[in-house]
């Protein structure tokens, strides 16, 4: 059998380091994630599955009670046992097999490991069968070398999730929607709804949020595009982001994000928390709440939204309209004068427009006049590539007109029709003339491939770039104000 190495890298976590090897089999459609402890040999990780059991035995408690317990005492156990297996050992060794005893016993398993990797964007058990399947940032899905036991095992590990949020998943109740303490969005399915075995699918939060400088290297979007996305976040148009499911919606929210100005307050609301904005912003974060098994104390993204118009923002961000109710407080907010960005699933410009005034979101069309921007992410599902797909303008009877479209054969978003009613708007609300605007245009893409030129990616320096920028500083402050932090 023939194997081709694709990738290798190392994860380190709680003292105990892991080989990442992506690899390609001459027998398989797809990249294998192999991930291997390298800092403990493999006879003592043997030793450690028998520590595990005996620190179960005599604690007199199962995996399930043990995690409610305090982690400091187990640890104590456990470190107590390890001295009888090895009583040779320094205390940083011990420490460090402790911490693999803890993972394994208190946490998800081996699935640790893989939410400890920056590079994975969800982890998907199908039944415990099958091998744990991974999609990474830059192979696509992948098999991994990690398999779950048995169902039991993968049941647990959803009760596990639905207790630290106070939600149960149970023969009654086999579909459970959670997250991690992390961010992380959890779903969970039971057999025999899934009609293989239990299931749980696990979409990563980012702690290292994609930035404009992200999406400009990786051909995700063009200067052009930016600066016009940029030019209407500056001057307070509404814009919503289009797409499908893993099309980079939220990325791309979190992107055009990092253009808001600093004296504006910021309202954003989602259901788990995915974004991170710059740190300089006068930002206040909601986030939905599910109601408990009694059914009782949900938070809705309505309640929010409804809320947040008492909040006096300036702009609102939410993470994804679903609902009639939703798009109208969102319109309505429009309508009287706060700038909003939103996501919805729609795959094209026109589609988006229909989405919104067909049931059941059903918002009368007339009402679309408030929304300036409609841009529509994609992703090739053959190659894993991300794009913007189109970029449109709304006129005043609410429909999308596409003034830059993705040309799949070129690799790169098009021009395909003047932004004229953007023109009309900013001359309405700013009285810049088409060749003002023009020249802002180009001032923008000359800082926006200065970001790129330096590397800077952190959204809080981006953040502070665009922020000085607004105060009317030139590059060269730019440069000063980053001297030491890129």
């Amino acid at each position: 059998m023939g194997k081709v190495a694709i990738e290798s890298y190392t994860i380190k976590f709680e003292q105990i380091e892991v080989g990442i090897a992506i690899e390609r089999t001459d027998e398989d459609f797809v990249p294998h994630y192999i991930a291997e402890v390298t800092n403990v040999s493999k006879p003592t990780l043997l030793i450690l599955d028998n520590i595990r059991e005996e620190f179960i035995n005599k604690s007199k408690l199962s995996t399930q009670k043990a995690v409610a317990g305090i982690k400091d005492r187990f640890k104590n156990e456990i470190r107590s046992i390890l001295n009888e297996y090895f009583p040779d050992l320094d205390n940083h060794k011990i420490e460090l097999l402790v911490n693999y005893v803890i993972e394994q016993n208190l946490g998800l398993g081996h699935v640790e490991v893989l939410l400890r990797d920056p590079a994975l964007e969800e982890i998907v058990i199908n039944n415990s069968s099958d091998p744990v399947w991974v999609y990474h940032r830059k192979h696509g899905w992948c098999k991994t070398n990690i398999t779950i036991p048995d169902e039991d095992r993968i049941r647990h590990y959803s009760t596990l999730i639905g207790r630290d949020i106070n939600k149960e998943i149970t023969l009654l109740s086999p579909l459970m929607d959670a997250h991690l303490k992390t961010g992380d969005r959890v779903n969970a399915t039971l057999y025999p709804i899934s009609t293989k075995g239990n299931t749980i699918t696990i979409r990563k939060f980012a702690a290292d949020p994609w930035t404009i400088t992200d999406f400009l290297n990786s051909g995700t979007i063009d200067a052009d595009a930016a600066a016009l996305i940029w030019l209407g976040i500056e001057h307070e148009l509404s814009i919503l982001i289009a797409g499908g499911t893993g099309s980079g919606k939220t990325s791309m929210l979190n992107v055009i994000a990092n253009f808001l100005p600093p004296n504006h307050r910021v309202i954003s609301i989602e259901d788990t928390r995915e974004l991170t904005l710059p740190n300089m912003l006068h930002w206040v974060p909601l986030e939905t709440r599910l109601p408990n098994p009694e059914g009782k104390g949900e938070v809705s993204m309505l309640d929010l939204l409804v809320n947040s118009l008492r909040m006096r923002p300036d702009r609102i961000v939410v993470g994804e309209i679903r609902r009639k109710k939703e798009a109208e407080v969102l319109f309505e907010a429009m309508h009287t004068g706060h700038s909003v960005y939103a996501t919805i699933h729609a795959n094209t410009a026109p589609e988006t427009v229909a989405r919104l005034t067909n049931p059941p979101i059903d918002v009368p069309k007339l009402m679309l006049a408030s929304l300036s921007m409609i841009i529509v992410q994609n992703r090739d599902r053959k190659t894993g590539k991300r794009r913007t797909f189109q970029v449109a303008q709304v006129t005043s009877a609410g429909d999308a007109q596409v003034i830059m479209q993705y040309d799949i054969k070129t690799d790169k978003l098009k021009k395909v029709k003047e932004p004229n009613v953007l023109y009309e708007t900013l001359g309405l609300y700013t009285g810049m003339s088409k060749e003002q605007v023009n020249k802002n245009l180009a001032e923008k893409k000359k800082i926006l491939a200065w970001i790129v030129q330096k590397k800077i990616k952190n959204v809080h320096d981006i953040g502070l770039v665009v922020s000085l920028y607004y105060q009317g500083k030139s590059i060269s402050d730019f440069e000063q104000a980053l001297r030491g932090r890129v």
